[in-house]
């Protein structure tokens, strides 16, 4: 794949595929397509892993950069929202909207989906790799998904939406992984409002965040330098975190509600002891709560 699609976003996949490598006991999902949306670095990196002993040791030296605090994050974080988006299938949500989808492989792996209209959100560019890689893996494109382009600093997601056949009066449920860390302030904002705009009556959307200290260097955390400095060398930098304390006054001022905050130690109970595996490292940088924060429109 060319290196203009996002770097992280490739990150991302290779971990959803070493979690999916696990035994079907202690693995947290399985992500049957994130093997294909990797480049041949990361395939080597993902062969790697593979190998014992050294296995857990050598994959992200080879991807150069000390991703491995993000390594737990991407897991627990991606069966939190496989656990909402299944939930939210149940109750009948008729729309699914991926933001910043990068390599999101939900809409064609999560049971049931097919029979909801699914919007994949994302930089076109990304996009085009992420087409391509489906195509291959599935022998098409799967016709309940509709992908959207899209540049958050540039267009807002209640204008650009409608062209695309989505449905304003239609139960949505928006997800939005591992976006706000890089985009603006302002752009978070008009982010925010515009999924507040969108929105039907029982809508719910579930985002992921940063903890706001670490960027302003006031708190630390387990892992947050190493993963900082290796975003920045990446050319994709954390931007933009949140303060749990004023999370819900901030998403209450846009005509949202918090539903629930869920941190480290909620994800290691819920996810990684029941599996045998509650001594793993705690996700990166997440005490307190700094991941998993669905919200629904008052």
């Amino acid at each position: 794949m060319k290196q203009a699609v996002s770097r992280t976003a490739m990150v991302v996949a290779l971990w959803r595929a070493r979690e999916s490598q696990r035994s079907v006991a202690s693995r947290l999902f399985e992500d049957d397509l994130a093997q294909g949306f990797l480049d041949r670095r990361f395939r080597v990196a993902l062969r790697v892993s593979r190998a014992p002993v050294v296995g857990s040791l050598v994959p992200w030296s080879l991807i150069d950069g000390h991703w491995t605090g993000s390594r737990g994050t991407v897991a627990v974080r991606t069966r939190y929202i496989d656990d909402a988006l299944t939930a939210a299938l149940r109750r009948g949500v008729e729309q699914v909207v991926i933001l910043g989808a990068g390599f999101d492989s939900r809409a064609y792996r999560i049971p049931g989906i097919g029979r909801t209209r699914v919007f994949e959100v994302d930089h076109p560019m990304t996009q085009v790799e992420k087409k391509s890689a489906v195509a291959r893996r599935l022998g098409s494109l799967p016709p309940h998904v509709e992908f959207v382009p899209i540049d958050f600093s540039r267009q807002t997601l209640d204008g650009a939406m409608p062209a695309a056949g989505f449905r304003a009066t239609a139960r949505t449920f928006f997800i939005c992984e591992g976006v706000t860390h890089y985009l603006s302030e302002p752009d978070v904002d008009t982010l925010f409002r515009s999924v507040a705009r969108s929105a039907a009556a029982g809508s719910e959307m579930v985002f992921t965040y940063i903890h706001r200290t670490i960027l302003d260097g006031s708190a630390t955390f387990s892992g947050a330098s190493q993963t900082l400095a290796t975003v920045g060398r990446s050319g994709e930098p954390y931007t933009f975190g949140f303060d749990p304390v004023g999370l819900s006054e901030y998403l209450a001022a846009r005509d949202l509600a918090l539903i629930e905050d869920v941190g480290a130690d909620e994800y290691r109970a819920r996810y990684l002891a029941p599996r045998g595996r509650g001594q793993e490292p705690p996700p990166s940088f997440s005490e307190p709560r700094s991941y998993g924060s669905p919200c629904r429109r008052v």
